[in-house]
């Protein structure tokens, strides 16, 4: 099982380097169930694979001319001050066991799967349903920016995610930046405020095994490259909604793997 999660790590940089978005949503459900790290655990190991493979996608669009930092900052400020706050104080503070209705129990980690299921799915549709057009708006709109980083910050915290597929359209409506700009700058908004969660959860203590994050970081690292070569061969365009509903099954599926077979068989 362990072997298979290895492989399914390099799908997550080959589906980043070919579509530019989406394949790090899977890796929370990689950590949990093909290396039977906890969720709230995974959501730390999630925190750096996310930003450093970001990173280096934000690399290659700065020397592409895509990073907007003024419209960057409007996001990061508000987004990694949440995302702190939440690692913090809201995710430690969530009791293991929430509500017990009968047979079925509603536990912490029980909790941060459906959310991220239902993440997931929020996701899938975006990846979906065509890209709409930006709307030209007369000036850039820091304060609905600032709302939404907030937000983002919030999921990030909360489920180690990136949040992409809310950064990019907010980019797009309120920043009034093109495509390629907005996913240049998405994806240095989401590498600050990821790994700066990650390094705000090893001051709190929070351990990780480092051997396993960094063979899973390589593994995600060295997809990206070969996606990215494979996306000059291949249009991203057409397999960006083929994944879509690959994450909209996979999330449908978390859902009903976490609330009814987990307890049944408690």
């Amino acid at each position: 099982m362990e072997l298979f999660g290895y492989f399914a790590c390099l799908f997550i940089g080959i589906t980043l380097g070919l579509i530019g978005s989406g394949g790090a949503i899977l890796t929370v459900p990689i950590l949990v169930y093909l290396f039977h790290i906890k969720p709230e655990h995974a959501t730390g190991y999630s925190l750096f694979i996310v930003g450093f493979t970001s990173g280096i996608g934000a690399i290659r669009h700065y020397f592409m001319g895509n990073l907007q930092l003024k419209t960057a900052v409007y996001f990061v400020v508000p987004s990694t001050t949440m995302l702190l706050f939440t690692r913090k104080y809201i995710l430690p503070n969530i009791p293991d066991q929430l509500v017990q209705i009968g047979s079925f129990n509603c536990t912490k980690d029980l909790l941060l799967l459906i959310l991220f299921s239902v993440l997931m799915i929020f996701a899938s549709i975006s990846m979906i349903r065509k890209s709409a057009e930006p709307i030209e708006n007369q000036k850039v709109n820091p304060f609905q920016l600032s709302v939404i980083g907030f937000i983002v910050g919030c999921v990030s915290g909360l489920l180690g995610a990136g949040g992409g597929f809310l950064i990019i359209p907010s980019l797009l409506f309120f920043g009034k930046l093109s495509m390629k700009q907005a996913v240049g700058t998405s994806l240095l908004i989401i590498t600050t405020a990821t790994l700066l969660g990650f390094a705000g959860d090893v001051l709190q203590g929070r351990s990780f095994d480092y051997t396993l994050l960094a063979k899973i970081t390589a593994l995600a690292l060295a997809g990206l490259l070969l996606g990215t070569q494979l996306s000059k061969k291949m249009n991203s365009a057409q397999l960006k909604p083929i994944f879509g509903w690959f994450i909209l099954s996979m999330g449908i599926y978390i859902i009903i793997k976490s609330v009814f077979f987990s307890n049944l068989m408690q």
